[in-house]
């Protein structure tokens, strides 16, 4: 179904307003700090990896074919899945990469889950994942919206790919917060 040339304009305008600036006023500095730390006493528990991006608006190329060509949400999905490739999530080891990505234009949510994690956590559990961060979010709660998240997917990757006790994960990417 396509979408009104109203709606697709008010879409366009709202992605259009938004920049970077807008993704580093939801997640500042301090809270990113606070995160990416907690995204490496997470991985020091299991072998997986964990990227955040919190994307302001989408690109031009991918706002003209939301709702014209593709529905929006497999737009974003796709979006999400191009910063998977981009932050080589599915280079780990043990293909157990996590990508938390936050489009703020649209509010919405997506986990993309390597298939090495995607194996053995099914796809009903990562949309309870999304919900309850998109819960936190819809009140502007990022820092326990982020959190609760990040410990959820840890929990998940220390139960499938948990380190033994001699074992460290060698931190094959950066931990940072990637806001775009």
């Amino acid at each position: 179904m396509r979408e009104s040339l109203l709606s697709f304009w008010v879409r366009w305008w709202r992605h259009r307003w938004m920049d970077e600036r807008a993704a580093v006023r939801a997640v500042p500095p301090a809270l990113a700090e606070q995160l990416q730390a907690r995204v490496k006493a997470s991985e020091a528990r299991h072998s997986g990896e964990i990227v955040l991006c919190v994307e302001a608006a989408l690109p031009n190329s991918y706002l003209w074919r939301a709702g014209r060509e593709t529905p929006l949400p497999v737009v974003i999905r796709e979006r999400a899945l191009s910063w998977f490739g981009k932050q080589r999530l599915w280079d780990t080891e043990h293909n157990n990469g996590v990508l938390i990505y936050l489009l703020l234009a649209e509010r919405r949510v997506e986990i993309v889950a390597d298939r090495g994690i995607s194996r053995h956590v099914p796809d009903a559990h990562w949309q309870a994942v999304v919900l309850h961060l998109g819960e936190h979010l819809q009140t502007g709660d990022f820092d326990s919206g982020l959190t609760q998240a990040l410990q959820e997917v840890s929990a998940l990757l220390v139960q499938h790919f948990p380190l033994q006790p001699d074992e460290a994960n060698p931190n094959e990417l950066c931990n940072r917060v990637i806001w775009a």
